[in-house]
């Protein structure tokens, strides 16, 4: 089978590989139907983070139909489709029960998160709980409606994990910090849990009309004090809740500028800063959650059924298509800006 390589700093390759087997009771083998790259994997591709030489793809995000399952295996069968997250919680312990399964206690990191999904099939471990079941089959939606579905493995879900950590309420003032793929799914989020006012700090023209677009209700494009101080002249004051789509330290300092005393932040930007002293925040009362993204407790309680209802609409953060051979150019165009995600059609 084929499947993407990272096979150093700017270059994706495509090779030959052996089809992947049933290792453990709960596997899952998938063929992948949709994949995509996520803005995480361009850390690599784009400064290689130490990222071993030719290694498999860092990819999360995919649709697919089950193959074969593992005895274990009772909530999926072979030939259903099957959203295919990037978390692989099991749904019985502490953390997911408290709907937390993006941590989950008995399966800690790294064995909690997926990779190497960016391939034709998938081994896919843990999968009793984690997989989630779509109703039919590809063939019964429109691509515009499976681009939504897709975005259902990762982003989506990511972007709500940040307005519900941050506890996004009716009539909050938010902040997003982030334009791209989970900073859009993000301001749906915000809508979709009553914010009032929505503010997307970005740059670019083609993102903030999708944000607008999905609810956004103002744009900020300065950064630092500048920016601080245009968001709360549009607010009237600092910001209830910000939400860091970013992950650099810089993102996050925006966030507590741009609060009030007492204001929430949902961090979800995967971190690639040092250590930042939460004692500097003790005078402001600022509440800080986020981490990685409870996915399958929100599609199998909230997100799916507001996908297939049309009440949300997060496939538009899907600009490009490409084939898994394409794969190279996938990422580079979303390092480049020319595309907010990249979505890979890899089987029908």
């Amino acid at each position: 089978m084929k499947t993407a390589i990272f096979e150093k700093a700017g270059q994706m390759i495509v090779e030959e590989v052996p089809m992947p087997t049933i290792q453990a009771d709960d596997d899952a083998i998938i063929k992948i139907v949709r994949a995509c790259v996520c803005g995480s994997d361009l850390w690599s591709y784009s400064h290689g983070d130490e990222r071993e030489k030719h290694s498999v793809n860092s990819g999360h995000e995919a649709l697919g139909i089950v193959q074969e399952v593992g005895p274990d295996v009772i909530n999926v069968k072979p030939g259903d489709f099957v959203i295919v997250p990037f978390t692989h919680g099991c749904g019985e312990c502490d953390a997911c029960r408290s709907g937390f399964d993006g941590t989950c206690d008995n399966h800690p990191a790294p064995t909690n998160w997926g990779g190497g999904f960016q391939s034709e099939y998938l081994r896919f471990h843990y999968a009793n709980w984690a997989l989630i079941k779509i109703p039919g089959q590809p063939s019964d939606y429109s691509e515009g409606m499976i681009k939504s579905l897709l975005t259902l493995a990762d982003v989506m879900p990511t972007g709500y994990h940040a307005a519900r950590v941050a506890h996004v309420a009716p009539g909050d003032r938010v902040v997003v910090i982030g334009d791209g793929a989970v900073g859009q799914c993000a301001v749906i989020a915000a809508k979709m849990r009553g914010a009032s006012q929505i503010v997307l700090m970005s740059r670019h023209e083609d993102r903030q009309q999708m944000a607008l677009s999905s609810g956004a209700t103002a744009i900020v494009a300065e950064r630092g004090e500048e920016g601080i101080a245009k968001v709360r002249e549009i607010l009237g004051g600092g910001a209830d809740v910000a939400l860091e789509c970013v992950g650099t330290e810089g993102a996050l300092e925006q966030a507590l500028g741009v609060l009030h005393n007492g204001g929430r932040i949902g961090a979800v930007g995967v971190p690639h800063y040092g250590d930042h002293r939460i004692g500097s925040t003790f005078a402001q009362n600022i509440s800080i959650a986020g981490g990685s993204a409870s996915v399958t407790t929100y599609d199998k309680q909230i997100l799916l059924k507001a996908v297939l209802d049309g009440d949300i609409n997060p496939g538009k953060v899907f600009t490009d298509t490409y084939s898994l051979d394409d794969i190279n150019q996938a990422y580079q165009d979303m390092a480049d800006r020319k595309t907010v995600k990249s979505m890979l059609v890899v089987a029908e």
